[in-house]
């Protein structure tokens, strides 16, 4: 039987799925076009003030839930979770207009070795899409997963900033820790994500491996 609820939901769900397409398109257009050497700061600039304004209609949707509906727990976590959710999105839009900045500001990087950005820019644009995944599935296993990853581009960038120092290119190595930087906030946020997942799953934010295994065991 639907419940009076149930179409605000859904509509929640319309929204957050649109918040996660524009997420991932505006990461990728920015690292790639930032690593090809295109312009493309007006597409991300776009893309991130529409994910913005989405944070806002989901903000104002979520109140009036709680305001009209009273919901019960499930429906409450999920509602709650949905605006930090929808809050990671916006920063990741915010970050990824960041990267074309440092395009714009750094002009032809074409001499600069990028090997290290592009596997922390691919390996973030996977966390991104795994929280995606893991919100649309309520997949607590996908959650685990990207913490683990976010721990990967942070070792890398704990290890690559010393390097960067040496670096006689300025341009480059100032460059290459601007990028790392974002990539590694993006992964903070993405993680951010899994964390309000398994609240929703849970009831914990970060769950024990025993509750984890406990909510597997039940699928």
């Amino acid at each position: 039987m639907a419940r009076l609820i149930d179409p605000s939901l859904e509509k929640l769900s319309k929204l957050m799925s649109q918040m996660g397409d524009m997420a991932i398109e505006c990461v990728s257009i920015a690292v790639d076009s930032y690593l090809e050497g295109i312009g493309t700061g007006g597409r991300v600039r776009e893309l991130s003030k529409e994910i913005s304004e989405k944070y806002f209609q989901v903000e104002d949707l979520t109140f009036e839930m709680l305001l009209k509906y009273q919901p019960v727990a499930d429906d409450f976590r999920l509602i709650r979770s949905s605006t930090e959710i929808s809050y990671a999105f916006s920063r990741f839009g915010r970050y990824a207009f960041d990267i074309t900045q440092v395009r714009h500001l750094f002009g032809d990087i074409s001499e600069c070795k990028n090997d290290s950005l592009i596997e922390a820019a691919n390996k973030v644009k996977h966390m991104i899409r795994e929280a995606i995944f893991s919100f649309a599935e309520l997949d607590i296993r996908k959650a685990v997963k990207i913490q683990e990853d976010e721990a990967f581009i942070d070792k890398m960038y704990k290890e690559r900033l010393p390097k960067l120092i040496e670096l006689k290119n300025t341009k480059c190595a100032l460059a290459e820790a601007l990028l790392l930087r974002y990539l590694e906030r993006i992964g903070d946020h993405a993680v951010f994500m899994s964390d309000a997942i398994n609240y929703i799953v849970t009831g914990k934010h970060r769950p024990t491996e025993e509750q984890i295994s406990s909510h597997i065991s039940k699928e």
